[in-house]
């Protein structure tokens, strides 16, 4: 994979930039942390029954007006592949430009780009494996083929769109084991993937532990630091949280959940579901989260997992709910 030297990736990716802010606590809060949440996408993946499209749009509304920052709509996947998203360009076309600035479409070829751009989307995020094998069993090609593509993917989204690189298995690969922390630092420092807005380090599996996200999140921040940091991790181990902070102490800006922990990879055997969002809210506290919000993001994942028949995997569910806690502001008053 070829170099490009960091003055470059400085240059092509000036508009991620803006979004690596400085992690400081105040007031018991970490300032600068922003959290998308994915259940519309990664969050559907392995669910058994489908979430009706008007059920969708409106929940992309609920999460915008709870105050989450940003979220994960949908995926170009093939619908004969990954069905619970076979609506997504529906999701995209139901929504306003404003609400679309905020919404991102997983992409995996220029083709994908093209479409969901011609719908009205202008943020995606293209996402790769850094493993061979994980890059052939999810999108059918190698890794090589997916970075030389990857240009042609950012101009396809025009030049007021935004393509994140995103980075599967940069940490473990449910077909070879660890992956090299070479080769995703190849990737970063290849100049075919300039032109990304933010790069997504994605523990696919939920297999990583807080020093290597430590390690992994720090090496992104050191090798592009003209791009935002999103962290994108799976609560397989129960290190969710853990790895999230570690993320965010690493440089990571936007740290990725799903309501009630749903999630994991059709194509990644041993992936389980994501880190939840209400866990997130609950760990970090962001600006927007404050009991009453905290609150309604409970009682959003109870609902949207109970429509799917799903279990509620939110580690603080049994913290909210209980009945002998109700002098901590936290748990679900009635």
């Amino acid at each position: 994979m070829a170099r490009l030297g960091r003055g470059a990736h400085r240059r092509a990716g000036r508009r991620g930039a803006r979004d690596r802010i400085r992690i400081r606590i105040r007031g018991g809060r970490m300032t600068g942390i922003r959290i998308r949440d994915v259940t519309l996408r990664d969050g559907l993946q392995l669910t058994g029954k489908p979430l009706p499209t008007e059920r969708k749009v409106v929940l992309v509304r609920e999460l915008l007006a709870l105050g989450v920052e940003e979220l994960e709509i949908g995926s170009m996947a093939r619908p004969d592949l990954v069905p619970a998203v076979a609506d997504t360009l529906d999701v995209v076309a139901a929504l306003t430009p404003g609400e679309l600035e905020r919404c991102w479409i997983w992409v995996a070829t220029p083709r994908h780009v093209e479409r969901a751009r011609a719908a009205g989307a202008t943020r995606f995020q293209y996402c790769f494996s850094a493993s061979d094998s994980h890059n052939r069993a999810n999108v059918g090609r190698d890794t090589e083929t997916s970075v030389a593509a990857m240009p042609d993917a950012v101009a396809a989204a025009g030049p007021d769109g935004q393509v994140q690189l995103c980075i599967a298995t940069s940490f473990t690969c449910p077909f070879e084991g660890e992956v090299p922390l070479e080769r995703v630092a190849g990737i970063l420092a290849d100049g075919r993937t300039a032109g990304a807005s933010h790069v997504v380090i994605a523990d696919t599996l939920g297999q990583a532990h807080p020093a290597e996200v430590t390690r992994r999140v720090g090496l992104a921040a050191r090798e592009r630091p003209e791009a935002g940091l999103v962290f994108h991790g799976h609560d397989t181990w129960g290190l969710g949280v853990a790895n999230a902070l570690a993320a965010a102490g690493a440089g990571a800006g936007v740290l990725d959940g799903a309501l009630g922990g749903l999630g994991g990879c059709p194509f990644a055997p041993g992936a389980s579901g994501n880190t939840a969002t209400e866990d997130l809210a609950f760990g970090l506290r962001p600006s927007w989260a404050d009991p009453g919000s905290f609150a309604a993001l409970v009682r959003l994942g109870q609902e949207v997992t109970g429509l799917l028949a799903e279990d509620d995997r939110a580690r603080v569910l049994g913290g909210a709910l209980s009945e002998r806690a109700r002098a901590f502001p936290w748990t679900l008053q009635d």
